[in-house]
Protein backbone atom coordinates (compact mmCIF):
# COMPACT_ATOMS: atom_id res chain seq x y z
CA UNK A 1 0.00 0.00 0.00
CA UNK A 2 1.33 3.42 -0.94
CA UNK A 3 0.70 6.51 1.11
CA UNK A 4 1.08 10.15 0.13
CA UNK A 5 3.90 11.97 1.89
CA UNK A 6 1.43 14.54 3.24
CA UNK A 7 -0.66 11.76 4.81
CA UNK A 8 2.42 10.15 6.39
CA UNK A 9 3.48 13.50 7.85
CA UNK A 10 -0.05 14.07 9.15
CA UNK A 11 -0.01 10.59 10.73
CA UNK A 12 3.34 11.35 12.37
CA UNK A 13 2.01 14.64 13.75
CA UNK A 14 -1.07 12.86 15.12
CA UNK A 15 1.15 10.23 16.77
CA UNK A 16 3.19 13.05 18.34
CA UNK A 17 -0.03 14.68 19.58
CA UNK A 18 -1.05 11.27 20.90
CA UNK A 19 2.06 11.33 23.08
CA UNK A 20 2.14 15.01 24.04
CA UNK A 21 -1.56 15.44 24.91
CA UNK A 22 -1.74 12.54 27.41
CA UNK A 23 1.56 13.65 28.94
CA UNK A 24 0.16 17.15 29.52
CA UNK A 25 -3.02 15.69 31.01
CA UNK A 26 -1.06 13.38 33.36
CA UNK A 27 1.40 16.12 34.38
CA UNK A 28 -1.53 18.38 35.27
CA UNK A 29 -2.79 15.66 37.62
CA UNK A 30 -5.92 14.86 35.63
CA UNK A 31 -6.86 11.21 35.28
CA UNK A 32 -6.48 10.22 31.62
CA UNK A 33 -9.47 7.88 31.94
CA UNK A 34 -11.70 10.94 32.35
CA UNK A 35 -10.60 13.00 29.34
CA UNK A 36 -9.24 10.22 27.06
CA UNK A 37 -6.49 12.33 25.49
CA UNK A 38 -4.93 9.51 23.45
CA UNK A 39 -8.24 8.70 21.77
CA UNK A 40 -8.62 12.08 20.06
CA UNK A 41 -5.67 11.95 17.61
CA UNK A 42 -6.35 8.30 16.77
CA UNK A 43 -10.01 8.93 15.92
CA UNK A 44 -9.00 12.00 13.89
CA UNK A 45 -6.41 9.95 12.01
CA UNK A 46 -8.95 7.36 10.93
CA UNK A 47 -11.43 10.00 9.85
CA UNK A 48 -9.02 12.16 7.84
CA UNK A 49 -6.43 9.61 6.69
CA UNK A 50 -8.50 6.46 6.29
CA UNK A 51 -8.59 3.05 7.89
CA UNK A 52 -5.02 1.91 7.11
CA UNK A 53 -3.23 4.91 8.59
CA UNK A 54 -5.85 5.14 11.34
CA UNK A 55 -5.01 1.56 12.30
CA UNK A 56 -1.28 2.30 12.24
CA UNK A 57 -1.64 5.44 14.38
CA UNK A 58 -3.87 3.47 16.76
CA UNK A 59 -1.20 0.79 17.18
CA UNK A 60 1.87 3.02 17.38
CA UNK A 61 0.46 5.66 19.76
CA UNK A 62 -0.06 3.50 22.87
CA UNK A 63 3.16 1.54 22.28
CA UNK A 64 5.31 4.68 21.95
CA UNK A 65 3.49 6.29 24.85
CA UNK A 66 4.19 3.29 27.04
CA UNK A 67 7.89 3.13 26.16
CA UNK A 68 8.45 6.89 26.42
CA UNK A 69 6.31 7.74 29.45
CA UNK A 70 5.32 4.47 31.10
CA UNK A 71 1.69 5.29 30.40
CA UNK A 72 -0.53 3.47 29.90
CA UNK A 73 0.87 0.81 32.23
CA UNK A 74 0.79 -2.93 31.56
CA UNK A 75 -1.82 -4.49 31.11
CA UNK A 76 -3.81 -1.37 30.14
CA UNK A 77 -1.42 -0.73 27.24
CA UNK A 78 -2.51 -4.03 25.61
CA UNK A 79 -6.18 -3.17 26.04
CA UNK A 80 -5.68 0.34 24.67
CA UNK A 81 -3.59 -0.94 21.77
CA UNK A 82 -6.56 -2.97 20.52
CA UNK A 83 -9.12 -0.29 21.40
CA UNK A 84 -7.23 2.49 19.63
CA UNK A 85 -6.34 0.33 16.63
CA UNK A 86 -10.04 -0.46 16.24
CA UNK A 87 -10.90 3.25 16.57
CA UNK A 88 -8.53 4.15 13.74
CA UNK A 89 -9.59 1.26 11.54
CA UNK A 90 -13.35 1.54 11.99
CA UNK A 91 -13.59 5.34 11.89
CA UNK A 92 -11.68 5.39 8.61
CA UNK A 93 -13.69 2.51 7.18
CA UNK A 94 -17.09 3.94 8.07
CA UNK A 95 -16.32 7.53 7.06
CA UNK A 96 -14.06 7.08 4.05
CA UNK A 97 -15.14 3.71 2.56
CA UNK A 98 -18.80 3.33 3.55
CA UNK A 99 -19.31 7.13 3.32
CA UNK A 100 -21.27 7.27 6.56
CA UNK A 101 -21.62 10.83 7.82
CA UNK A 102 -19.02 12.17 10.24
CA UNK A 103 -20.66 12.07 13.67
CA UNK A 104 -22.26 8.62 13.31
CA UNK A 105 -18.92 7.26 12.05
CA UNK A 106 -17.26 8.70 15.13
CA UNK A 107 -19.87 7.38 17.57
CA UNK A 108 -19.99 3.87 16.06
CA UNK A 109 -16.19 3.75 16.14
CA UNK A 110 -16.18 4.72 19.81
CA UNK A 111 -18.72 1.99 20.62
CA UNK A 112 -16.95 -0.74 18.62
CA UNK A 113 -13.57 0.24 20.12
CA UNK A 114 -14.94 -0.04 23.65
CA UNK A 115 -16.51 -3.43 22.88
CA UNK A 116 -13.11 -4.53 21.53
CA UNK A 117 -11.42 -3.39 24.75
CA UNK A 118 -13.87 -5.44 26.82
CA UNK A 119 -13.24 -8.47 24.60
CA UNK A 120 -9.47 -8.11 25.10
CA UNK A 121 -9.98 -8.22 28.85
CA UNK A 122 -12.17 -11.31 28.55
CA UNK A 123 -9.89 -13.13 26.11
CA UNK A 124 -6.56 -12.36 27.78
CA UNK A 125 -7.94 -12.87 31.28
CA UNK A 126 -9.99 -15.98 30.63
CA UNK A 127 -8.16 -17.93 27.94
CA UNK A 128 -4.59 -16.84 28.63
CA UNK A 129 -4.91 -16.33 32.41
CA UNK A 130 -3.13 -12.99 32.19
CA UNK A 131 -3.77 -10.55 35.03
CA UNK A 132 -6.36 -8.11 33.74
CA UNK A 133 -8.40 -5.43 35.46
CA UNK A 134 -11.85 -6.60 36.58
CA UNK A 135 -14.26 -6.30 33.65
CA UNK A 136 -17.13 -4.58 35.49
CA UNK A 137 -15.11 -1.66 36.88
CA UNK A 138 -13.24 -1.32 33.57
CA UNK A 139 -16.50 -1.06 31.63
CA UNK A 140 -17.75 1.51 34.15
CA UNK A 141 -14.50 3.43 33.67
CA UNK A 142 -14.69 3.47 29.88
CA UNK A 143 -18.34 4.52 29.90
CA UNK A 144 -19.45 6.41 33.01
CA UNK A 145 -16.08 7.79 34.16
CA UNK A 146 -15.20 8.71 30.57
CA UNK A 147 -18.34 10.80 29.90
CA UNK A 148 -16.39 14.10 29.91
CA UNK A 149 -13.92 12.67 27.37
CA UNK A 150 -16.70 11.22 25.24
CA UNK A 151 -18.45 14.61 25.15
CA UNK A 152 -15.18 16.34 24.25
CA UNK A 153 -14.63 13.84 21.42
CA UNK A 154 -18.14 14.26 20.01
CA UNK A 155 -17.86 18.06 20.09
CA UNK A 156 -14.20 18.55 19.16
CA UNK A 157 -13.36 15.86 16.61
CA UNK A 158 -16.02 16.70 13.98
CA UNK A 159 -14.97 20.36 14.16
CA UNK A 160 -11.31 19.47 13.59
CA UNK A 161 -12.10 17.03 10.77
CA UNK A 162 -14.35 19.54 8.97
CA UNK A 163 -11.68 22.25 9.27
CA UNK A 164 -9.06 19.84 7.90
CA UNK A 165 -11.30 18.81 4.99
CA UNK A 166 -12.12 22.43 4.20
CA UNK A 167 -8.44 23.32 3.93
CA UNK A 168 -7.45 20.17 2.10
Amino acid sequence: MRFKTKDLVTAAVLIAIGIILPTIVHISGINGAIFLPMHIPVLISGLILGSSLGLIVGIISPILNHFLTGMPPVPIVWIMLVELAVYGLISGYLYRKIKMTLTPSLIFSMIIGRISAALVILILGTFFALPMPPLGPYIKGMTITAIPGIIIQILLIPTIVRAYEKNR
